[in-house]
Protein backbone atom coordinates (compact mmCIF):
# COMPACT_ATOMS: atom_id res chain seq x y z
CA UNK A 1 0.00 0.00 0.00
CA UNK A 2 1.76 3.61 -1.42
CA UNK A 3 -0.31 6.52 0.87
CA UNK A 4 0.70 10.01 -0.15
CA UNK A 5 0.17 12.14 2.58
CA UNK A 6 0.01 15.39 0.93
CA UNK A 7 -2.19 16.36 -2.19
CA UNK A 8 -4.19 19.20 -2.50
CA UNK A 9 -7.47 19.81 -5.01
CA UNK A 10 -5.56 21.62 -7.02
CA UNK A 11 -7.66 21.16 -9.82
CA UNK A 12 -10.97 21.90 -8.17
CA UNK A 13 -13.98 23.10 -11.21
CA UNK A 14 -13.83 26.52 -12.03
CA UNK A 15 -16.55 27.42 -9.63
CA UNK A 16 -15.16 27.36 -7.08
CA UNK A 17 -12.30 29.96 -7.60
CA UNK A 18 -15.92 31.99 -9.07
CA UNK A 19 -17.55 31.56 -5.95
CA UNK A 20 -14.78 33.03 -4.08
CA UNK A 21 -14.34 35.54 -6.63
CA UNK A 22 -17.55 36.76 -6.08
CA UNK A 23 -17.04 36.77 -2.24
CA UNK A 24 -13.92 39.17 -2.55
CA UNK A 25 -15.68 41.06 -4.79
CA UNK A 26 -18.30 42.16 -1.86
CA UNK A 27 -15.92 42.80 0.21
CA UNK A 28 -15.52 46.08 -1.10
CA UNK A 29 -19.42 46.93 -0.43
CA UNK A 30 -19.73 48.23 3.10
CA UNK A 31 -23.74 47.57 3.14
CA UNK A 32 -23.19 43.43 1.90
CA UNK A 33 -24.19 41.17 4.71
CA UNK A 34 -22.63 37.89 4.16
CA UNK A 35 -23.52 34.85 3.64
CA UNK A 36 -22.66 31.02 3.27
CA UNK A 37 -23.95 31.31 -0.31
CA UNK A 38 -24.18 28.10 -2.61
CA UNK A 39 -21.29 26.45 -5.16
CA UNK A 40 -23.39 24.45 -8.09
CA UNK A 41 -20.86 21.79 -8.81
CA UNK A 42 -22.16 18.50 -10.79
CA UNK A 43 -20.73 15.20 -9.46
CA UNK A 44 -19.55 14.63 -13.16
CA UNK A 45 -17.59 17.97 -13.13
CA UNK A 46 -15.72 16.83 -9.81
CA UNK A 47 -15.00 13.42 -11.63
CA UNK A 48 -13.73 15.50 -14.69
CA UNK A 49 -11.26 17.12 -12.95
CA UNK A 50 -9.80 14.27 -11.37
CA UNK A 51 -9.76 11.65 -13.78
CA UNK A 52 -7.26 12.71 -16.15
CA UNK A 53 -4.79 14.92 -13.16
CA UNK A 54 -4.28 12.87 -9.68
CA UNK A 55 -6.48 10.12 -10.93
CA UNK A 56 -4.32 9.61 -13.84
CA UNK A 57 -1.27 10.10 -11.92
CA UNK A 58 -1.80 7.87 -9.38
CA UNK A 59 -2.46 4.78 -11.63
CA UNK A 60 0.74 5.88 -13.99
CA UNK A 61 3.21 6.53 -10.47
CA UNK A 62 1.44 3.27 -8.68
CA UNK A 63 0.07 4.99 -5.69
CA UNK A 64 -2.80 4.07 -3.71
CA UNK A 65 -4.15 6.57 -1.56
CA UNK A 66 -3.43 9.82 -1.37
CA UNK A 67 -4.35 12.11 1.97
CA UNK A 68 -6.67 15.00 0.15
CA UNK A 69 -7.49 18.34 1.17
CA UNK A 70 -8.10 21.90 -0.42
CA UNK A 71 -5.64 24.08 -1.71
CA UNK A 72 -3.23 25.52 0.31
CA UNK A 73 -2.77 28.66 -1.93
CA UNK A 74 -6.02 29.45 -1.70
CA UNK A 75 -6.87 29.40 1.87
CA UNK A 76 -5.94 33.15 1.84
CA UNK A 77 -6.81 33.31 5.33
CA UNK A 78 -6.12 37.14 5.00
CA UNK A 79 -8.46 38.15 3.00
CA UNK A 80 -11.84 39.53 4.66
CA UNK A 81 -12.44 38.76 8.15
CA UNK A 82 -13.77 35.57 10.59
CA UNK A 83 -16.96 35.01 8.74
CA UNK A 84 -15.25 35.69 5.30
CA UNK A 85 -12.86 32.48 5.87
CA UNK A 86 -15.20 30.33 7.49
CA UNK A 87 -17.77 30.68 4.26
CA UNK A 88 -15.15 29.95 2.11
CA UNK A 89 -13.56 26.97 4.32
CA UNK A 90 -16.87 25.37 4.75
CA UNK A 91 -17.47 25.47 0.99
CA UNK A 92 -13.76 24.02 0.07
CA UNK A 93 -14.11 21.40 3.43
CA UNK A 94 -17.43 20.19 1.86
CA UNK A 95 -16.04 19.56 -1.74
CA UNK A 96 -13.30 17.50 -0.51
CA UNK A 97 -15.56 15.38 1.49
CA UNK A 98 -17.52 14.86 -1.84
CA UNK A 99 -14.32 14.02 -4.07
CA UNK A 100 -13.61 10.94 -0.78
CA UNK A 101 -17.16 9.84 -1.20
CA UNK A 102 -17.04 9.29 -4.86
CA UNK A 103 -13.89 8.14 -4.92
CA UNK A 104 -13.33 6.42 -1.21
CA UNK A 105 -10.67 4.06 -2.66
CA UNK A 106 -8.31 6.91 -3.41
CA UNK A 107 -8.62 9.76 -1.55
CA UNK A 108 -8.67 10.49 2.77
CA UNK A 109 -10.00 13.84 3.57
CA UNK A 110 -7.92 16.83 5.35
CA UNK A 111 -9.58 19.67 6.22
CA UNK A 112 -8.13 23.43 5.98
CA UNK A 113 -9.35 25.77 9.27
CA UNK A 114 -11.45 29.07 9.05
CA UNK A 115 -8.68 30.68 10.33
CA UNK A 116 -8.04 34.88 10.49
CA UNK A 117 -5.67 37.29 11.29
CA UNK A 118 -6.46 38.02 14.94
CA UNK A 119 -8.87 35.34 15.96
CA UNK A 120 -8.32 33.24 18.25
CA UNK A 121 -7.36 29.25 17.04
CA UNK A 122 -10.15 28.39 18.95
CA UNK A 123 -12.60 29.43 16.58
CA UNK A 124 -11.56 26.77 14.18
CA UNK A 125 -12.74 24.03 16.70
CA UNK A 126 -15.94 23.64 15.61
CA UNK A 127 -15.11 23.29 11.72
CA UNK A 128 -12.46 20.78 12.59
CA UNK A 129 -15.51 18.41 14.84
CA UNK A 130 -17.29 19.09 12.02
CA UNK A 131 -14.98 17.79 9.42
CA UNK A 132 -13.61 14.83 12.05
CA UNK A 133 -17.00 13.73 13.20
CA UNK A 134 -19.51 14.37 10.58
CA UNK A 135 -16.85 14.04 7.57
CA UNK A 136 -15.11 11.60 8.39
CA UNK A 137 -11.68 13.50 7.63
CA UNK A 138 -8.43 12.40 9.29
CA UNK A 139 -6.56 15.46 10.01
CA UNK A 140 -6.03 18.88 9.01
CA UNK A 141 -3.97 21.76 7.66
CA UNK A 142 -2.89 24.23 10.48
CA UNK A 143 -1.36 28.18 8.53
CA UNK A 144 1.45 28.95 11.23
CA UNK A 145 1.07 33.01 9.51
CA UNK A 146 -3.15 33.60 8.60
CA UNK A 147 -1.49 37.20 8.00
CA UNK A 148 -0.27 36.08 4.61
CA UNK A 149 3.42 36.73 4.96
CA UNK A 150 3.26 39.26 7.91
CA UNK A 151 3.82 37.09 10.64
CA UNK A 152 1.66 38.67 13.22
CA UNK A 153 0.33 35.67 14.87
CA UNK A 154 2.05 34.34 18.11
CA UNK A 155 4.39 31.10 17.24
CA UNK A 156 3.27 28.01 17.17
CA UNK A 157 4.02 27.06 21.04
CA UNK A 158 2.28 30.26 22.30
CA UNK A 159 -0.55 28.98 25.00
CA UNK A 160 -3.25 30.44 22.73
CA UNK A 161 -3.01 27.58 20.24
CA UNK A 162 -3.52 25.29 23.27
CA UNK A 163 -7.43 25.12 22.86
CA UNK A 164 -7.21 23.89 18.89
CA UNK A 165 -4.09 21.33 20.10
CA UNK A 166 -6.42 19.86 23.41
CA UNK A 167 -8.92 19.32 20.96
CA UNK A 168 -6.58 17.70 18.17
CA UNK A 169 -5.64 15.09 20.95
CA UNK A 170 -9.02 14.35 21.95
CA UNK A 171 -9.95 13.41 18.07
CA UNK A 172 -6.63 11.77 17.67
CA UNK A 173 -5.95 13.99 14.33
CA UNK A 174 -2.54 15.67 13.35
CA UNK A 175 -2.31 18.58 11.30
CA UNK A 176 -0.12 19.48 8.50
CA UNK A 177 1.45 22.60 9.17
CA UNK A 178 0.93 24.45 6.08
CA UNK A 179 1.22 28.58 4.79
CA UNK A 180 -1.28 30.08 2.28
CA UNK A 181 -0.57 32.97 -0.31
CA UNK A 182 1.67 35.27 0.50
CA UNK A 183 0.25 39.51 0.12
CA UNK A 184 3.76 40.47 1.01
CA UNK A 185 5.43 40.66 -2.28
CA UNK A 186 9.00 39.54 -0.48
CA UNK A 187 7.71 36.07 -0.07
CA UNK A 188 7.42 34.29 -3.46
CA UNK A 189 4.56 31.59 -2.35
CA UNK A 190 5.80 28.15 -3.00
CA UNK A 191 9.33 29.10 -4.03
CA UNK A 192 10.20 31.09 -0.34
CA UNK A 193 7.54 31.49 1.76
CA UNK A 194 6.24 27.65 2.04
CA UNK A 195 10.21 26.85 2.39
CA UNK A 196 10.23 29.53 5.40
CA UNK A 197 7.13 28.69 7.28
CA UNK A 198 8.04 24.97 7.17
CA UNK A 199 11.97 25.74 9.15
CA UNK A 200 10.19 28.36 11.53
CA UNK A 201 7.72 26.03 12.66
CA UNK A 202 10.38 23.78 13.19
CA UNK A 203 12.50 25.88 14.97
CA UNK A 204 9.41 27.33 17.02
CA UNK A 205 8.96 23.56 18.20
CA UNK A 206 12.59 23.23 19.15
CA UNK A 207 12.30 25.93 21.40
CA UNK A 208 9.33 25.21 23.37
CA UNK A 209 7.95 22.25 25.47
CA UNK A 210 5.03 21.86 23.60
CA UNK A 211 5.28 18.78 23.78
CA UNK A 212 5.61 17.90 27.41
CA UNK A 213 1.96 19.22 27.92
CA UNK A 214 0.72 17.62 24.63
CA UNK A 215 2.66 14.33 24.27
CA UNK A 216 0.85 12.76 21.83
CA UNK A 217 0.20 16.20 19.80
CA UNK A 218 1.27 15.38 16.08
CA UNK A 219 2.80 18.06 13.57
CA UNK A 220 3.93 17.18 9.73
CA UNK A 221 6.12 19.83 8.26
CA UNK A 222 5.28 19.59 4.59
CA UNK A 223 8.09 20.45 1.66
CA UNK A 224 10.65 17.63 3.12
CA UNK A 225 10.74 20.01 6.38
CA UNK A 226 11.94 23.51 4.39
CA UNK A 227 15.49 24.58 5.09
CA UNK A 228 15.84 22.08 8.14
CA UNK A 229 17.47 18.55 6.71
CA UNK A 230 20.20 20.56 4.84
CA UNK A 231 20.86 22.12 8.13
CA UNK A 232 20.32 19.76 10.71
CA UNK A 233 23.93 20.20 11.93
CA UNK A 234 23.22 23.75 12.59
CA UNK A 235 20.11 22.48 14.52
CA UNK A 236 21.45 19.82 16.28
CA UNK A 237 23.74 22.39 17.67
CA UNK A 238 21.51 25.15 18.75
CA UNK A 239 19.19 22.18 20.29
CA UNK A 240 23.16 21.28 22.46
CA UNK A 241 23.42 25.20 22.98
CA UNK A 242 20.15 25.44 24.33
CA UNK A 243 20.03 22.13 26.31
CA UNK A 244 17.41 21.33 24.11
CA UNK A 245 16.70 17.30 23.84
CA UNK A 246 18.73 16.02 21.32
CA UNK A 247 16.62 16.19 17.58
CA UNK A 248 16.01 12.96 17.71
CA UNK A 249 14.75 12.85 20.88
CA UNK A 250 12.48 16.24 20.03
CA UNK A 251 10.81 14.78 17.26
CA UNK A 252 10.51 11.22 17.81
CA UNK A 253 6.64 10.78 18.33
CA UNK A 254 5.60 14.39 17.28
CA UNK A 255 7.18 15.91 14.47
CA UNK A 256 7.34 14.33 11.07
CA UNK A 257 8.15 15.45 7.10
CA UNK A 258 6.64 14.47 3.84
CA UNK A 259 9.20 13.60 0.95
CA UNK A 260 8.15 17.00 -1.60
CA UNK A 261 11.40 17.44 -2.54
CA UNK A 262 11.61 17.30 -5.86
CA UNK A 263 15.01 15.63 -6.82
CA UNK A 264 16.90 12.40 -6.02
CA UNK A 265 19.98 14.12 -4.34
CA UNK A 266 17.32 15.79 -1.91
CA UNK A 267 15.44 12.70 -0.75
CA UNK A 268 18.57 11.18 -0.05
CA UNK A 269 20.14 13.89 2.16
CA UNK A 270 16.59 14.02 3.44
CA UNK A 271 16.42 9.86 4.24
CA UNK A 272 20.05 10.03 5.87
CA UNK A 273 19.92 12.78 8.10
CA UNK A 274 16.04 12.37 9.52
CA UNK A 275 14.90 9.21 11.43
CA UNK A 276 12.87 6.60 8.99
CA UNK A 277 10.17 6.53 11.35
CA UNK A 278 9.74 10.49 10.78
CA UNK A 279 9.26 10.74 6.94
CA UNK A 280 5.61 10.05 5.44
CA UNK A 281 5.92 9.44 1.25
CA UNK A 282 4.15 12.69 -0.34
CA UNK A 283 4.48 14.41 -3.57
CA UNK A 284 2.28 17.20 -3.62
CA UNK A 285 0.72 16.05 -6.78
CA UNK A 286 -0.70 18.24 -8.88
CA UNK A 287 0.89 21.09 -6.93
CA UNK A 288 3.44 23.31 -6.41
CA UNK A 289 5.68 22.31 -9.54
CA UNK A 290 4.05 20.77 -12.35
CA UNK A 291 6.45 20.37 -14.88
CA UNK A 292 8.59 17.76 -16.28
CA UNK A 293 12.40 17.71 -15.46
CA UNK A 294 14.69 18.06 -18.37
CA UNK A 295 16.91 16.08 -17.13
CA UNK A 296 15.35 12.94 -16.41
CA UNK A 297 12.17 13.38 -18.27
CA UNK A 298 10.04 12.72 -15.70
CA UNK A 299 7.93 15.18 -13.50
CA UNK A 300 9.48 16.55 -10.79
CA UNK A 301 6.81 15.74 -8.18
CA UNK A 302 7.13 12.00 -9.42
CA UNK A 303 8.65 11.55 -5.98
CA UNK A 304 8.14 8.33 -5.75
CA UNK A 305 10.33 7.66 -8.45
CA UNK A 306 13.25 9.13 -6.34
CA UNK A 307 12.48 6.89 -3.46
CA UNK A 308 12.46 3.55 -5.73
CA UNK A 309 16.01 4.15 -7.06
CA UNK A 310 17.33 4.45 -2.79
CA UNK A 311 18.25 0.84 -1.77
CA UNK A 312 15.79 0.72 1.17
CA UNK A 313 14.84 -2.73 2.51
CA UNK A 314 11.20 -4.00 2.14
CA UNK A 315 10.34 -2.63 6.52
CA UNK A 316 11.89 0.61 5.33
CA UNK A 317 9.96 0.68 2.07
CA UNK A 318 6.67 -0.02 4.26
CA UNK A 319 7.11 2.41 7.27
CA UNK A 320 7.75 4.93 4.27
CA UNK A 321 5.03 4.31 1.93
CA UNK A 322 2.08 2.93 4.21
CA UNK A 323 3.14 2.39 8.13
CA UNK A 324 4.51 5.79 9.09
CA UNK A 325 1.43 7.18 7.71
CA UNK A 326 -1.42 4.95 9.64
CA UNK A 327 1.13 5.96 12.68
CA UNK A 328 0.48 9.53 12.15
CA UNK A 329 -3.18 9.49 10.69
CA UNK A 330 -4.42 6.57 12.62
CA UNK A 331 -8.16 7.34 11.37
CA UNK A 332 -7.40 6.39 7.85
CA UNK A 333 -6.57 3.00 8.55
CA UNK A 334 -10.37 1.92 8.57
CA UNK A 335 -10.62 3.47 5.36
CA UNK A 336 -7.55 1.86 3.38
CA UNK A 337 -8.74 -0.94 0.57
CA UNK A 338 -8.27 -4.29 0.95
CA UNK A 339 -4.85 -5.30 0.24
Amino acid sequence: MIIDCHGHYTTAPKELQAYRDTQIAALKDPSHVPSTGKLNISDDQIRESLENAQLKFQRERGTDVTIFSPRASAMAHHIGDATTSLHWTQHCNDLIHRVCSLYPRNFAGVCQLPQSPGTPPADSIEELERCVNELGFIGCNLNPDPSGGHWTSPPLTDRSWYPLYEKMVALDVPAMVHVSSSCNPSFHTTGAYYINADTTAFMQFLTSDLFKDFPTLRFIIPHGGGAVPFHWGRYRGLAQDMKRPPLGDLIRNNIFFDTCVYHLPGIELLLKVVPLDNILFGSEMVGAVRGIDPGTGHYFDDTKRYIDAIPLNEEQRHKLFEGNACKVYPRIVPKLPAK
